[in-house]
């Protein structure tokens, strides 16, 4: 089965759960589930405008919901229990869906999914708090389904959560500190990077992998591989995502080189800065730092990073890190249609046209 099959069968169980916890439409009874009993009393019509519409404005437009679908993949592998663990697939894809509404506010970007971006529709101070209301809401498994798994389980799937939530922002604090310029960003090594990578993207596929695993009662060294290798599609997923910003603008939904317009340094510019001559490394560090809106100035870096054959390079260490990842977990995922599919789903990640 192709994973968009995949992906495509997955999203309604997903955006279903998802609505469980979130609802379209607010009223008192969703309000007490999702808030508790009020001493006083709700307004209803500012919580549906500040929090469930921006909310779903966003969810609506789509999205591949990957790493929900990963949660899935894994729990299947591993023979969890679906009916009690399912609720937990919101917490990575939700928290995703945050990041992505705050992000587009830090880094000033006008389109996301082929639209305006939610702070462009409803407001900077809605989408920062309904950004980062997303960040918890994706908890309210954990209140409701304690008399479904033990509370040593849930424990456990706390502090997964917990620590990859601390993981994420550090991850998105080196990005910033990079393209804003406030540490070296000429000299960044590829480590640092890929570090960088592993927190900001590959933090939320580690999440769901080992959130399934623990669920499905996995012991630590299986959930570890697993999370290793889900770490490992996050970060490929980021470099196949700076690929695309660079190659397929029209199929991304937002604008083209808008990496080069915020300056970062994305694992392609760091190699063509390590192989450049003196005069295209100058001309291309200069182009990064103007943070430019000059389409040909965009152009002109996206020439000098493909002279150096960076995103030839770029693809190669996605699929490197994929494959030595999934020889790990081969040795010890039990054939299944779930294994079979899991592989697939690491395929596309390298792959991916959009």
């Amino acid at each position: 089965m192709s994973i968009e099959k995949i992906l495509s069968e997955k999203k309604p169980l997903i955006d279903e759960v998802i609505e469980k916890y979130i609802p379209r439409k607010l009223d008192d009874r969703s309000m007490e589930f999702i808030c508790g009993k009020t001493k006083y009393e709700y307004n209803i019509e500012a919580c549906q405008k500040t929090i469930a519409d921006p909310i779903w404005e966003l969810l609506d437009r789509g999205g591949k919901r990957w790493r929900p679908t990963l949660f899935l993949l894994v729990a299947e592998a591993l023979k969890g229990d679906m009916k009690k663990i399912r609720d937990f697939l919101i917490i990575p894809e939700v928290v995703h869906e945050g990041t992505l509404m705050i992000d587009d506010i830090e880094d000033s970007s006008e389109l996301r999914r082929g639209k305006p971006c939610t702070h462009k529709i409803f407001g900077e101070d809605i989408a920062i708090n309904a950004g980062n209301a997303m960040y918890y809401l994706p908890l309210l498994p954990f209140i409701k389904n304690k008399d479904k798994i033990d509370s040593e389980t849930l424990a456990k799937a706390y502090n997964i959560y917990a620590q990859e939530m601390i993981n994420i922002s550090f991850g998105q604090g080196m990005d910033i500190a990079w393209h804003r310029g406030l540490a070296d960003a000429d000299n960044i090594t590829e480590k640092e990077y890929m570090q960088m990578c592993a927190f900001k993207t590959g933090t939320l596929a580690r999440m769901s992998a080992k959130l399934a695993a623990v669920l499905s009662n996995a012991d630590n060294d299986i959930t570890e591989k697993l999370g290793e290798f889900a770490e490992s599609l996050g970060v490929a997923f980021q470099i196949r995502d700076d690929i695309l910003d660079i190659s397929a603008p029209e199929n991304i939904g937002k604008e083209f080189g808008n990496d080069i317009k915020e300056g970062k340094r994305t694992l392609m510019v760091i190699h063509a800065l390590q192989n450049a001559n003196e005069n295209d490394k100058k001309r291309l560090v200069e182009i990064l730092n103007k943070h430019t809106d000059n389409i040909e100035e965009r152009k002109e870096a996206i020439g000098i990073i493909k002279r150096y054959n960076s995103v030839e390079y770029a693809k190669g260490v996605a699929k490197k890190i994929v494959n030595e990842s999934w020889n790990k977990i081969d040795e010890i995922l039990p054939d299944s249609d779930a294994k079979r599919n899991l592989k697939a789903f690491a395929n596309f990640v390298i792959e991916r046209e959009f």
